[in-house]
């Protein structure tokens, strides 16, 4: 007779747990179905990837509405994937998302590839998100470790070296419970299993049905897992932009380089970001400085942005490309919530004295 090893139970006793408790997901198959629409399960990876859930959800929504399939996806415009994008965050996988769907309608004749070697070769598609597609999508047997299954598996096996050292150890021994079956469903029970239950902070061990396989319960400590590295200090940077706005309610907006930070976004005119950035308006005019500057937090540095307004006659040509766009309609521009929050800090100035 066969004696069931830890591994297996783990799977075994994960799994059971899923088929009962499984979350509700627009882009998930229910439980035993071992397989969902590619193009949705791809489309939430990349968009869950360093976001929540409650955030995605409206974000997935709009997008299967407008762009039903990935052939839809390929079609659209890059600057109107980029405003649908807006407030999302990290931009670059937006770009990336409109690269891989048009691979796949000019490659693969719209469908996606069904392993994960294939997959991981189409444009922005990384190890993580090829490993997830195949297992979900497909039911092939991937190792699928975000952020949630890091952490479980660090406090499974009680993994005591340091992130990011760590992750070799940690795909290694996720490796090692990945069952052959119903290898999207373990997937997404370890994801669910991260999210709600063997959570960052207090995890409740004493709900989770697979206390009984798990070293870091034995422990003082099991939030003390996965250990992370000392995190240096994030550097601080300065910067400026220029409100622009004519007498009929039109704000002057450009586009920011295809590459780097915020790339084919539209924003406001703006300087460099660093230490001593050049504040130089675009033109000679009276403008005024609102206080206090924009405060912003990206995942490398932080950002404080002086906002620059004026306003300008009917006929005025700012220098370089850009667009007049309607005040009232600026929601409909698609702005990273940088410059959203500088648009809000010149509506707020302007009320502000309409009061006084």
């Amino acid at each position: 007779m066969r004696v069931e090893g830890r591994e297996a139970k783990i799977a075994r006793d994960l799994i059971a747990h899923y088929d009962v408790h499984a979350r509700r997901l627009p882009w998930r198959a229910p439980p035993g179905a071992n397989a969902s629409v590619p193009y949705r399960v791809w489309l939430s990876e990349v968009m869950l990837q360093q976001t929540t859930v409650a955030a995605v959800g409206p974000y997935f929504a709009k997008f299967t509405e407008r762009w039903p399939t990935v052939e839809s996806l390929a079609d659209a415009a890059d600057a109107d994937l980029m405003a649908a994008w807006a407030g999302l965050g990290y931009y670059a996988r937006a770009r990336n998302l409109l690269a891989c769907a048009r691979a796949v309608a000019r490659d693969h004749d719209g469908m996606f590839p069904d392993t994960e070697a294939a997959l991981r070769a189409l444009p922005g598609v990384g190890a993580y998100t090829a490993a997830a597609v195949a297992a979900i999508a497909f039911g092939r047997r991937a190792v699928v470790v975000d952020a949630n299954v890091e952490r479980v598996v660090a406090r499974l096996f009680a993994i005591t070296t340091p992130l990011p050292a760590a992750r070799t150890e940690i795909r290694a021994a996720a490796d090692t419970i990945t069952p052959d079956a119903r290898a999207g469903d373990f997937a997404q029970a370890m994801m669910d299993l991260g999210a709600t239950i063997c959570t960052a902070r207090n995890p409740a061990c004493g709900i989770c049905p697979i206390r009984d396989h798990c070293d870091a319960v034995l422990t003082a400590d099991p939030a003390a897992f996965p250990v992370k590295a000392a995190k240096k200090a994030r550097p601080h940077r300065t910067g400026h932009a220029w409100w622009i706005q004519r007498g009929d309610g039109h704000v002057w907006l450009v586009r920011r380089p295809d590459k780097g930070l915020l790339g084919g976004m539209r924003a406001l005119p703006s300087s460099d970001w660093g230490v001593d950035p050049d504040a130089t308006p675009p033109f000679a005019a009276q403008w005024r400085t609102l206080e206090p500057a924009v405060a912003h937090v990206f995942t490398h540095f932080s950002l404080a942005l002086s906002v620059h307004a004026t306003h300008v006659g009917q006929d005025h040509a700012p220098p370089g490309a850009g667009e007049w766009w309607p005040v009232d309609r600026l929601a409909e521009a698609g702005l990273p919530t940088l410059f959203a929050r500088a648009a809000e800090a010149v509506e707020k100035e302007g009320a502000s004295n309409a009061r006084q």
